[in-house]
C-alpha cells in the first residue's frame, strides 16, 4: 500500500513537468539534461520504494512482535497460567533480531515471569540485567529502564546479594531525578532494603531526601507519605524529640492537601496508626482513646469511598500507602493491641477474630508479606489473652501456628523469633514448669534488642525467679537493679513502669517487708488507675488484700479483694479470680460469714477445676515438648507428650 502511494506520488510529479523549450542550438544540452533528470527520477523512485519496503517490513514486524507478545499475556493470564508456553512465546522474539526496544523490553518482560512465577532465578537475573543494560542505552525509556533496575535489586536482596543491590539502586536514583515517579519509587525501595537491614540512619536520610524532592516537584501528598514513612523508622528507633514536630508537621500537611479523598484518608490513617501505636509503646491506654477512635472513624469512611480511575496530574503522586482491605486489617490490629493493654480481653478476642477472617480471604488473592506480619502480630496478642484468660491449650496451638509461619519466611522468624520464645516463657509459667521459663526468657533477651520488649521479659524473668524463692537471688538482685522503677528505668512506657513497681511489691511480700510492698503496689495502683490497666490495677488490687489478711486487717483486706475479684471477672482474668476467691473464702471463714464462705469456697473450686482441666489438656497436647526449644528455627514436628508432667498443686 505504502509502495504504491509513494511510487503513484513520484509518477503524478514527473506527468505534470512542463516541457523543455525547443531550442535547436541546444537540443543537445537539453537531450542531455533530460537524460539526468530521468536518472534523478528514477533514483527518487528506487529510494521512495526502498522507504516503503522498510515501513512494510516495520508493520509486518509489529506485527509478528504484536502477535507473539499476545499469545505470551494469553498464556500468562490462563487459568492456571501457563508459564512455560508464555516464555516461550517470548523467547521466539528474539531469532527476529529486533530493535534494541523491542529486545530490551523483552528481556523486561521474561525476567518479571521468572522471577515472579519460577523459581529459575538464574534466567531472571540474566534477562533482567540485559534489560538494564540495553535500556540504560536508549533515550526516553524510562519505564522499562528503572523497572528493570527495581526488579533486578529485588531479586539480588532475595539471593541474599545486598551489596549487589544497593549500588545499582543508587545509580537507578542519580539517573532518574527527571522522572518524579521513578524516583521516588526507587528512593522509597533503597529506604526500605536500609530497614530490613536495620540501618535505619541511612533509610531515614533517603526519606529525607524524597521528602524535599517531593516538595521541590510539588508533590505534597507524596512528601507526606516520605515525612510519615521517616516517623514511623524515628519511633522504632525511640527519637522521640524528633518525631513530635515531624508528625505535627505531618498533620499540617494532611488537613491542608485537597486531592482524591481515598488517598486523603489513608494519609490520615497512616497519621493516626503512628499516634496510637506511640502511646500504646509508651503504656499510655486511657491518653491514646480519642486518637484510635478518629481512627476507627477513618478508616469507616474510607469503606464507603469508592476508588477514583482519574490517574492524578502530577506523575509523583501515583503511590498509594496500602490498601483498603490492608488498612482495615491494621486498624483491627490496633485495636487488639489496645484491648490487650487495658484488659478488655472479651474485646480482643472479637477484633482478633474480625481480622483473623479478613486476611484469611486477603491471602486467597495476595501473597504480600505484610499480611503474614499482621497474622503473627494478632497470634500474638491473642495467646497472651488465652493464657491470662485460662485457655492454655488453644495458646499452646495458636503459639505452634505462629511457628509454621515462621517456618515459612526466614525473615519473619528473625523478626519474631524473640516475640515467640517470650510467648512460650509465659505458656511455662502458666504450667509451672519454671526451669523452662527461665530458660525461654534467657533465649529471648539474648534475641531482642528491642527496649520495650527487653523490660517486658525481664520483668516476667524476675517474677519467674521471686516464685523460686532463694535459687536465684544474686541474678533476681541485679534484674531488679536493671528495671528499678524508682530512678533509671530503661524505657519511658508507662505500663510497663507501673509493672515494674508491681513486680517490687511482690518481691517486698515474699520477703516479708509489707510496709514497703504495700509502697510500691500504692505506686502501682496510681499508676494503673491513670491509664486505666485493668489487668495491673486488679493483681496489685488482690495482692494488697493478701497483704492486709496476712496482717490480721480483715476489712481492708475485703475492701481490696471485692473490687479485686469484680475487676477480675469483667477483664476476665483467671488467675486472679483463682487468687481472689481463694481469700474471699478464707476472709469470710475468719469473719464468721459462713454462707458467704460457703459461696467463695464454690467459686474457687469452679475456678481449680477450669484450670485443671485445661492444664491437663495443654500439657498433653504433642506442641507441649515446644517448652524445651531454646535454639535455631522452630522445630517442624512434635512428639506426643504421655500427659501432664508438672504438679497443679504448685500452680495453684
Amino acid at each position: 500500500m505504502f509502495q504504491n502511494a509513494l511510487c503513484g506520488s513520484s509518477r503524478e510529479r514527473r506527468e505534470k513537468r512542463p516541457a523543455p523549450p525547443r531550442a535547436p542550438a541546444s537540443a543537445s544540452l537539453w537531450r542531455r539534461l533530460v537524460v539526468v533528470e530521468a536518472e534523478m527520477a528514477a533514483q527518487a523512485a528506487a529510494a521512495a520504494q526502498a522507504a516503503a519496503a522498510q515501513a512494510a517490513q516495520a508493520e509486518a514486524a509489529e506485527s509478528w512482535y504484536l502477535a507473539l507478545l499476545g499469545f505470551a499475556e494469553h498464556f500468562r493470564t490462563s487459568s492456571p497460567p501457563k508459564i512455560r508456553l508464555c516464555v516461550h512465546c517470548l523467547q521466539a522474539v528474539f531469532p527476529f533480531k529486533p530493535p534494541q526496544r523491542i529486545e530490551a523490553r523483552t528481556h523486561l518482560q521474561l525476567g518479571s515471569v521468572l522471577y515472579h512465577h519460577t523459581k529459575n532465578s538464574e534466567q531472571a537475573r540474566s534477562h533482567l540485567e540485559k534489560a538494564w543494560l540495553i535500556s540504560q542505552q536508549i533515550q526516553q525509556f524510562e519505564d522499562v529502564k528503572f523497572e528493570a533496575a527495581s526488579l533486578l535489586s529485588e531479586l539480588y536482596c532475595q539471593e541474599n546479594s545486598v551489596d549487589t543491590a544497593k549500588p545499582l539502586l543508587r545509580k537507578a536514583i542519580q539517573i532518574s531525578q527527571q522522572t518524579p515517579y521513578w524516583h521516588c519509587r526507587l528512593l522509597f525501595q533503597l529506604a526500605q532494603l536500609h530497614t530490613l537491614e536495620k540501618d535505619l540512619v541511612s533509610a531515614c536520610d533517603l526519606l529525607g531526601v524524597g521528602a524535599e524532592y517531593a516538595r521541590v516537584v510539588g508533590s505534597e501528598y507524596t512528601r507526606a507519605l516520605f515525612l510519615l514513612s521517616k516517623g514511623m523508622l524515628l519511633l522504632m528507633e525511640r527519637k522521640l524529640q524528633e518525631v513530635h514536630p515531624l508528625l505535627t508537621l505531618c498533620g499540617q500537611i494532611v488537613e491542608n492537601w485537597q486531592g482524591n479523598p481515598i488517598q486523603k484518608e489513608s494519609l490520615r490513617v497512616f497519621f493516626l496508626v503512628l499516634q496510637v501505636t506511640h502511646y500504646l509503646d509508651a503504656g499510655q491506654v486511657k491518653s491514646v482513646k480519642p486518637c484510635l477512635k478518629q481512627l476507627q472513624q477513618c478508616i469507616q469512611t474510607i469503606s464507603t469511598l469508592h476508588d477514583d480511575e482519574i490517574l492524578p496530574s502530577n506523575p509523583a503522586d501515583l503511590f498509594h500507602w496500602l490498601p483498603k482491605e490492608h488498612m482495615c486489617v491494621l486498624v483491627y490490629l490496633v485495636t487488639v493491641m489496645h484491648s490487650m493493654q487495658a484488659g478488655y480481653l472479651e474485646k480482643a478476642q472479637k477484633y482478633t477474630d474480625k481480622a483473623l477472617m479478613q486476611l484469611e480471604k486477603l491471602k486467597m488473592l495476595d501473597c504480600s508479606p505484610i499480611l503474614s506480619s499482621f497474622q503473627v502480630i494478632l497470634l500474638e496478642h491473642i495467646i497472651m489473652c488465652r493464657l491470662v484468660t485460662g485457655h492454655k491449650a488453644t495458646a499452646l496451638q495458636e503459639i505452634s501456628q505462629v511457628c509454621q509461619l515462621c517456618q515459612q519466611s526466614p525473615r519473619l522468624f528473625s523478626n519474631h523469633a524473640a516475640q515467640l520464645h517470650t510467648l512460650l516463657g509465659l505458656y511455662c509459667v502458666s504450667v509451672n514448669c519454671m526451669d523452662n521459663a527461665e530458660a525461654q526468657f534467657t533465649t529471648a533477651l539474648r534475641l531482642t534488642n528491642h527496649q520495650e520488649l527487653w523490660a517486658f521479659i525481664v520483668t516476667n524473668l524476675a517474677s519467674v525467679y521471686i516464685r523460686e524463692g532463694n535459687r536465684h537471688q544474686e541474678v533476681l538482685y541485679s534484674l531488679l537493679e536493671r528495671i528499678n522503677p524508682d530512678h533509671s528505668f530503661p524505657v519511658s512506657s508507662h505500663c510497663l513502669r507501673a509493672a515494674a513497681f508491681y513486680v517490687r511489691g511482690l518481691f517486698s511480700f515474699f520477703q516479708g517487708r509489707y510496709n514497703e510492698a504495700k509502697r510500691f503496689l500504692r505506686e502501682t495502683l496510681k499508676m494503673s488507675n491513670a491509664e486505666d490497666l485493668n489487668r495491673l490495677t486488679a493483681c496489685s488490687l488482690v495482692l494488697l488484700g493478701h497483704i492486709f489478711y496476712v496482717l490480721g486487717n480483715h476489712r481492708e483486706s475485703n475492701n481490696m479483694v471485692v473490687p479485686a475479684m469484680q475487676l477480675a471477672s469483667k477483664i476476665p482474668d483467671m488467675s486472679v479470680q483463682l487468687w481472689s476467691s481463694a481469700l474471699l473464702r478464707d476472709l469470710n471463714k475468719a469473719c464468721g460469714n459462713a454462707i458467704d464462705a460457703h459461696e467463695a469456697a464454690q467459686m474457687h473450686q469452679n475456678f481449680s477445676q477450669q484450670l485443671l482441666q485445661d492444664h491437663i489438656e495443654a500439657c498433653s497436647l504433642p506442641e507441649h515438648n515446644l517448652i524445651t526449644w531454646t535454639d535455631g528455627p522452630p522445630p517442624v514436628q512434635f512428639q506426643a507428650q504421655n500427659g501432664p508432667n508438672t504438679s497443679l498443686a504448685s500452680l495453684l
